[in-house]
C-alpha cells in the first residue's frame, strides 16, 4: 500500500510540474511540428510524392527520434540534490513506476498528436486509423518504457547523453521494426487479425522492460 501512494504521489508531482513549466511538452511538440514540416518541404516542396511506404517509415522515425528527447529528460535532467530527496523520501520502485508511467502517457499523446500533424501535413493513405491508432498507442507505450529504462543507466554516468543515444538506438531498432511491419498492413487495409501476433509481441515487450526496470531499478538507485 506504502508504494502505491509513493507511486501517486510521484506521479501527481511529475504532472504538476508539466502543468507548470510545459517544458518537456512544449519542446517535444516543436520538434515534432519541425521535422514534419522539414519533411513536407523535402518531399513535396517540389512536387514530388510519397509513397505510403515511405510515409509509414517517416513517421515512426520522427516518432522515434521525439521519444528518445522526451524520454531522455526523465532521469538525465534531474538535479542531483532533488534525487537525493527522493532517496531520502520514497523507495526506488515508486521512483521507477512514477517515471515509466508518466513517460508512457506523454509519448502516447505525443504519438497521437504526431499522427494528427502528421496526417494533416503529409496526408493520410491510411485504410484502417482504428488500428493504426492501436499500434500507435502500444508501440509509443513500449518505446517510453524501453527508453526510461535506459535513461535511468545513462544518468548514472559521466558522459550521459552520449551514453543515452548509444544504448538506446540498438534497443529501440527491432521494436521499430516491427512497429514498421504492423502498422504497414493497417495501411493497406489488411485483415485486423494479422496485426494481432506483432501487437502481443509489443505487449510482452512492454510488460518484460516494466518487470526488469522495477526489479533492477534499485541497485542502480544504490550507487
Amino acid at each position: 500500500m506504502s508504494l502505491l501512494r509513493e507511486t501517486t504521489a510521484l506521479i501527481k508531482k511529475e504532472f504538476l510540474l508539466e502543468f507548470r513549466l510545459r517544458y518537456m511538452f512544449n519542446a517535444v511538440l516543436i520538434y515534432l511540428a519541425g521535422a514534419i514540416f522539414i519533411c513536407y518541404f523535402a518531399f513535396f516542396g517540389r512536387g514530388g510524392d510519397l509513397s505510403p511506404m515511405t510515409w509509414n517509415a517517416l513517421f515512426w522515425i520522427i516518432i522515434l527520434l521525439a521519444s528518445v528527447n522526451a524520454a531522455s529528460r526523465s532521469f538525465l535532467l534531474e538535479r542531483s540534490n532533488r534525487q537525493q530527496y527522493y532517496y531520502f523520501m520514497a523507495s526506488p520502485g515508486a521512483i521507477v513506476l512514477s517515471k515509466l508511467i508518466y513517460n508512457i502517457v506523454l509519448l502516447t499523446l505525443m504519438a497521437l498528436l504526431g499522427l494528427a500533424i502528421f496526417s494533416f501535413v503529409m496526408g493520410s493513405d491510411v485504410q484502417d486509423m482504428g488500428m493504426f491508432v492501436v499500434i500507435c498507442i502500444t508501440g509509443s507505450s513500449c518505446l517510453a518504457a524501453t527508453l526510461t529504462f535506459i535513461a535511468a543507466i545513462a544518468a548514472q554516468t559521466q558522459h550521459s547523453m552520449t551514453l543515452m543515444a548509444v544504448l538506446s538506438f540498438p534497443v529501440v531498432i527491432p521494436v521499430l521494426m516491427v512497429l514498421i511491419k504492423v502498422s504497414k498492413g493497417a495501411i493497406d487495409g489488411l485483415d485486423r487479425s494479422v496485426a494481432y501476433q506483432d501487437l502481443i509481441v509489443l505487449m510482452a515487450v512492454n510488460v518484460i522492460t516494466i518487470t526488469v526496470s522495477y526489479l533492477l531499478f534499485p541497485y542502480l538507485w544504490k550507487n
